[in-house]
């Protein structure tokens, strides 16, 4: 038996416009593209499992966004801070420093 999302995803015109361009720049990080794509098809009555299926993720990955948008709306789309001490140095600054191999 499917399982029903308790978090019923209504969008209103500047929400609906802004998700849409996000899903549709390609340029975007993808996780941005992707939780833009999950809340359209949330908005159209899709279960997370049909979400999932479609976008080649997890349910708990839509299940999770879907309560965010519900809770924060888009603001909710956004990283919240990780915890734990932050890095030292960048990635880049990382693979800068390193010598080549000889």
């Amino acid at each position: 038996m499917p399982r029903q999302s308790p978090y019923r995803i209504v969008l209103s015109r500047d929400e609906q416009r802004i998700l849409v361009a996000r899903a549709a720049k390609y340029t975007r990080p993808y996780f941005e593209v992707l939780r833009a794509k999950m809340m359209l098809l949330a908005a159209e009555g899709w279960s997370n499992d049909a979400i999932a299926r479609s976008l080649r993720t997890r349910r708990e990955v839509v299940s999770l966004w879907r309560k965010r948008f519900f809770e924060e709306r888009l603001s909710g789309l956004e990283d919240h801070s990780r915890p734990g001490r932050p890095r030292a140095f960048s990635p880049r600054g990382r693979r800068q420093r390193q010598s080549p191999r000889v």
